[in-house]
């Protein structure tokens, strides 16, 4: 493990939620991890050193003041949603791609590094939720299934788009567009042809359009790049190896 290279900083949503609703996404500054997951990866499955992302974790815990150990996932760019009950999750880290959850205390969290996290929480902060959305993900209807996975209508739902790769840097091919395409043809605004016959694609706008048609009409954030903020942000797409940042979500009893 290597000494801490900064303090622990976290980015906090700025939404109309809830009181009730606590959300935060964490970045690379203030962890254990050597290069080239340094220094704060939460991420258990990228070769980094065991310990040292424990350690990063109890960490984020104390920041955050968390009562329990947020619901990890085993993220595979699908669209499987878990609902969070009051007790552990069996198995210990579920495969699924999103998380919901009414359980004050119980948090729901999504890893990234260039994916687009999306926070949900109902207006009356009765529930929240967190999907991974990487444009596999998206395509695949991860922000549908964790929509309805809510007890609350769409129109009753908050949603903030955290940092992800921006479109200056997220190349894709002409299979990408098409995904998107086929089933909306709106979509196509969100691909820019570039001079190497590829696209350049913006996650954030595919995401909108997907919660504006679900019926999500209050949508925030947005607008970091991970790719070219390497200070703050992992991005797989920029290193490879690397660690990944946590967005979290979750409710407290107090609203305080």
């Amino acid at each position: 493990m290597s000494a801490p290279s900064a303090a622990l900083e976290l980015l906090r949503p700025h939404w109309p939620a809830s009181a009730r609703v606590r959300a935060a996404v964490t970045l690379r500054g203030g962890g254990v991890s050597a290069a080239p997951f340094d220094s704060l990866n939460l991420g258990a499955g990228t070769g980094d050193d065991a310990g040292a992302v424990a350690e990063n974790r109890a960490r984020v815990r104390a920041a955050l003041g968390l009562r329990s150990e947020p619901a990890w996932l085993k993220q595979v760019h699908g669209s499987a949603v878990i609902a969070l009950g009051p007790e552990p999750c069996e198995p210990h880290e579920p495969t699924a791609d999103a998380a919901v959850t009414s359980v004050p205390g119980r948090v729901c969290v999504v890893q990234v590094a260039d994916c687009l996290p999306v926070l949900l929480a109902a207006r009356d902060g009765s529930e929240v939720g967190a999907a991974h959305a990487g444009w596999r993900g998206l395509a695949a209807g991860v922000l549908e299934a964790t929509v309805r996975a809510l007890k609350a209508e769409p129109a009753q739902l908050h949603a903030w788009l955290g940092p992800a790769i921006g479109p200056g840097h997220f190349e894709v091919g002409e299979e990408v567009r098409a995904a998107f395409v086929a089933g909306d043809a709106l979509a196509a605004r969100a691909f820019v042809p570039n001079a190497r016959g590829r696209w350049q694609c913006d996650l954030c706008a595919l995401a909108r359009a997907r919660l504006e048609r679900l019926g999500v009409r209050s949508v925030h954030g947005g607008g970091w790049c991970t790719f070219a903020d390497a200070t703050r942000f992992f991005s797989y797409r920029r290193d490879g190896r690397c660690g990944r940042m946590a967005a979290l979500i979750w409710l407290d009893d107090t609203g305080a």
